[in-house]
């Protein structure tokens, strides 16, 4: 997609997922300003778009009644149903971009028959233009519709089309990853200060080695064991403390994306009730 096309790109929910798009659309030069849209019961949330040139609506209905050429629904999966009743008469053959986690396009086309459905998933780095989001098209979705939404959420970082058995585990990994990075930054900092260094000085390089690392693997294209291999030598501090670390690491992952899938599930059956 041209940097400053002219699609029209509207926000339904400006918390932090819903900002953090709109934001980053604007940020890569990918929409203009004047063609983002945002709605939100919060003024405050609001304001700072509305800093950044983005038009904003306090009523959905307000939003929706001019021309646009795609809707990002991003509020809670909880509300959407409710949220989406309100407003299913202005999203006739329109594209909606629904990121509720655990609602199914089946639900969706329940919701909202007369639409063209898209799911995606991304996560809170799309506003560092350093996401990911994986998308999955409904039955009413034309392959240009598919097209405009991976080249907007590629502008946000990586995005990937896959199937929609698939987005639980993405949503479960990839989704709630950010928080899982954010947590082990926080230990391995806690760690580096419990053992004599400074909590600024650690934080500091905790989190530019974490960044350094995703930038080498990215550029690489390798496997991260294999970078685990390159760094590692036999017998030495790094293999102990990867050998002490791994089995309990696994162990949390696991259990970790196991209660989010749990939770995804959750959802969906207050999503369908």
């Amino acid at each position: 997609m041209p940097p400053s096309t002219e699609k029209t790109i509207a926000v339904l929910g400006a918390g932090a997922m819903g900002g953090s798009i709109a934001r980053g659309l604007v940020a890569s030069h990918t929409v203009d300003a004047a063609h983002v849209l945002a709605c939100d019961p919060s003024q405050d949330r609001l304001d700072s778009l509305a800093l950044l040139g983005i038009q904003t609506f306090a009523s959905a209905q307000d939003m929706l009644a001019g021309s646009l050429d795609v809707l990002v629904v991003a509020v809670k999966p909880q509300v959407l149903p409710a949220v989406l009743e309100d407003v299913a008469d202005k999203l006739e053959d329109r594209l909606v971009i629904s990121i509720a986690a655990g609602v199914s396009l089946e639900t969706l086309t329940e919701l909202v028959p007369s639409a063209r459905l898209v799911r995606a998933l991304p996560n809170l780095p799309v506003q560092v233009l350093s996401g990911a989001t994986a998308l999955c098209l409904g039955d009413t979705a034309t392959p240009q519709d598919g097209e405009l939404a991976v080249a907007l959420f590629s502008c946000l970082g990586s995005a990937h089309v896959m199937r929609e058995d698939q987005l639980d585990a993405e949503g479960a990994v990839v989704s709630c990853g950010p928080a899982y990075v954010a947590l082990f930054a926080d230990l391995m900092v806690r760690a580096a200060v419990e053992h004599g260094m400074t909590a600024p000085a650690a934080r500091e390089m905790v989190l530019s080695t974490i960044c350094g690392v995703s930038r080498q693997l990215l550029g690489s294209g390798d496997h991260p064991r294999a970078y685990m291999e390159r760094v590692t030598s036999p017998g030495g501090t790094t293999a102990a403390g990867l050998r002490a670390m791994e089995p309990i690491l696994f162990d949390a992952i696991e259990r970790g994306v196991d209660a989010a899938l749990e939770r995804t599930g959750q959802l969906a059956d207050k999503g369908r009730a």
